[in-house]
């Protein structure tokens, strides 16, 4: 399986999981994101364990995240993508897919999936669109599941 090890104007792009700050990466999923506040430091961990996970830094701090959970072979779901909003604005989420695009097994997949309420134009410009046949997909979905109580997602 490939990884990711690039560069991108003075930040570098990366599939090492031993670069990742859970702490930081933790604060930003339940205190800024709006798919996951709450979320227990321990769920994060595990879902970092068990995904193929892409981290943005400058001088060796994080400020961009995302994972994909998958079998490395049919199918992904790209989750908790994010970048700092000092960072935004600069390109990074796209260089981020664009690295992640490449990759062997990535191009591979059956089925690439993603949900998002505001991201539409950049993950179109990666080849992502509305389900083709929606009628054939079902979900169970806990928008409230660590206690926000206030979840746009429902």
């Amino acid at each position: 399986m490939d990884g990711i090890e690039t560069t991108f104007q003075d930040y570098t792009i990366s599939s090492d999981k031993c670069l990742l700050q859970l702490d930081k990466i933790h604060h930003f999923l339940s205190v800024e994101a709006y798919w996951s506040k709450n979320i227990p430091k321990e769920v994060v961990t595990k879902a970092i364990e068990n995904s193929f996970c892409v981290g943005i830094y400058l001088d060796g701090g994080q400020v961009g995240f995302c994972r994909i959970i998958t079998d490395y072979s049919t199918f992904g779901y790209l989750a908790d993508v994010y970048v700092l909003e000092a960072h935004r604005g600069k390109g990074l989420s796209k260089a981020m897919m664009a690295a992640i695009m490449e990759l062997s097994w990535v191009n591979k997949l059956r089925r690439f999936t993603l949900a998002t309420l505001d991201a539409h134009g950049l993950y179109k410009q990666f080849g992502f669109d509305q389900p083709k046949y929606p009628e054939r997909l079902m979900e169970i979905t806990k928008p409230n599941i660590y206690g926000d109580g206030n979840n746009p997602c429902t």
